[in-house]
């Protein structure tokens, strides 16, 4: 009942990505108009071209590494040779040491190249094909510590947002207009309830 009443609170209104997207893409857009990226190669993890788009980038080759094919933890580059790695939620699933799977995108990279990698920290299991792990917005700056530059890292969530969830509105479009109560909850940012979690880094 509160599932319909919902979709029919959203009929007829533009909508964005769902809930535990919505804040982070928007988010991404602007750091990306701030930056100015330059065009360049780009490898994208497991389906995570859209990064580029989201983010001004001017792909000159994109190059996929989807699993099974490729694994984060050995990726078949040589060493400086990409512009851009981008991984749109796959580090939780990756099985093995995320330590690891950092290094070898910062390994791929050409100096200066740029890293955009989202991922979550509070989250139900979910597979694709199975669930490891979880990182804190300081988990990725951890991880990334010895890299040259920490661009931005940061996190969404609030805990109203699981109300959304329970109603069975995780996958559905956030209306765009902000007079609208799902939308208000997807652009509320609460730092002690984390949903998403990002960080953009340079070699």
């Amino acid at each position: 009942m509160r599932r319909a009443a919902w979709q029919a609170s959203m009929i007829g209104l533009p909508r964005g990505p769902h809930i535990t997207r919505y804040f982070m893409y928007q988010h991404l857009r602007k750091i990306g108009a701030d930056l100015q990226l330059p065009p360049g190669k780009v490898v994208s993890v497991s389906h995570s071209d859209a990064l580029a788009s989201m983010l001004g980038i001017k792909a000159t080759e994109m190059i996929s590494a989807d699993y099974p094919d490729h694994n984060l933890l050995a990726l078949g580059w040589d060493d400086d040779s990409m512009d851009y790695v981008l991984s749109d939620q796959v580090l939780e699933h990756v099985e093995g040491d995320p330590y690891q799977a950092v290094a070898e995108c910062h390994r791929i990279l050409r100096p200066g190249g740029v890293s955009v990698l989202t991922t979550c920290f509070i989250n139900p299991i979910h597979g694709c094909p199975r669930d490891f792990w979880r990182f804190s917005a300081d988990a990725l700056a951890l991880l990334h510590q010895d890299w040259s530059d920490i661009i931005e890292v940061g996190g969404w969530g609030n805990f109203e947002a699981w109300s959304i969830v329970r109603d069975g509105l995780r996958f559905e479009g956030v209306p765009d207009a902000a007079w609208h109560p799902l939308h208000r909850i997807a652009m509320r940012n609460d730092p002690l309830w984390p949903i998403v979690t990002w960080i953009i880094a340079r070699k």
